[in-house]
């Protein structure tokens, strides 16, 4: 469901057929593996914890091997390489629960307002996920179960199919952006060693000069509490992109 956008990896860059076959248990299994216990499926999470752990520049067959205390050839038994197994671990971590009430109470507002905040969460979780390039993704079990999910709930917005679309679109391209951010600041904060609070005091003697030198009015006009870090962007950005469509849709339904 999600889209991020990245540099370090490219989701579908593998063999396509092949991890279709296994996203969608279509394919031959392997033969029992010399380790009792390896599975796909344990393949799949060993890699979902190291990139969680130590980022998706971390990843590898071998790192993946080590984490498992098996050889690296093991794994090419179960999983043809590391684009392939990249395309599984993105379906992997779009799951998504089997209670109704985790798209809210049924309207297609409160359904898209969820899903904002299950991809915010998601992408908290699996930090790893801002530097895929999933403009190309594999759609697997998880990430198809979650689109029928949410297109079940907005079908009543009465929109084009084309548009139920974008507007999935649109949550989920301004969710990145607000992930993108926050984690930005938390990388600047722990390479820094500043807290954001102290970055800020850094530059303050030179503000409260550019803001007395009345070259920036309306700056300098600001209330105390425009830049209060308890302002919560993120949610008041989300209500206000669901407004917009709460205003599109009555319009369409008008006309």
């Amino acid at each position: 469901m999600s889209s991020g956008t990245g540099g370090t990896e490219t989701s579908g860059s593998g063999d396509i057929a092949r991890t279709l076959d296994l996203l969608w248990d279509t394919g031959r299994r392997p033969s029992r593996g010399p380790k009792p216990g390896l599975t796909l499926d344990r393949i799949v999470e060993a890699a979902v914890e190291v990139a969680d752990r130590d980022g998706i520049g971390a990843l590898s067959m071998r790192r993946i091997a080590t984490e498992l205390g098996t050889g690296t050839m093991s794994l090419y038994r179960y999983v043809p390489g590391k684009a392939e197994l990249l395309d599984l671990m993105l379906d992997r971590v779009q799951r998504t629960s089997d209670d109704p009430a985790d798209l809210g109470d049924g309207t297609w507002r409160a359904a898209l307002e969820a899903l904002g905040r299950a991809i915010l969460a998601l992408y908290r979780r699996h930090p790893w996920l801002l530097e895929v390039n999933q403009s190309r993704p594999i759609l697997g079990p998880a990430a198809l179960d979650g689109m029928e999910k949410v297109l079940a709930r907005i079908k009543p917005m009465g929109l084009s199919d084309p548009e139920l679309l974008s507007a999935i679109i649109m949550i989920d391209g301004y969710v990145v952006g607000a992930a993108r951010t926050q984690l930005y600041q938390e990388q600047a904060e722990r390479s820094s060693g500043l807290t954001d609070a102290q970055f800020w005091e850094a530059q303050r003697p030179a503000l409260e000069k550019a803001m007395n030198s009345g070259r920036y009015p309306v700056l300098a006009a600001l209330s105390e509490d425009t830049f209060d870090p308890g302002f919560d962007h993120f949610e008041f950005g989300l209500q206000r992109i669901l407004d917009g469509l709460e205003a599109f849709v009555a319009r369409r339904t008008a006309g």
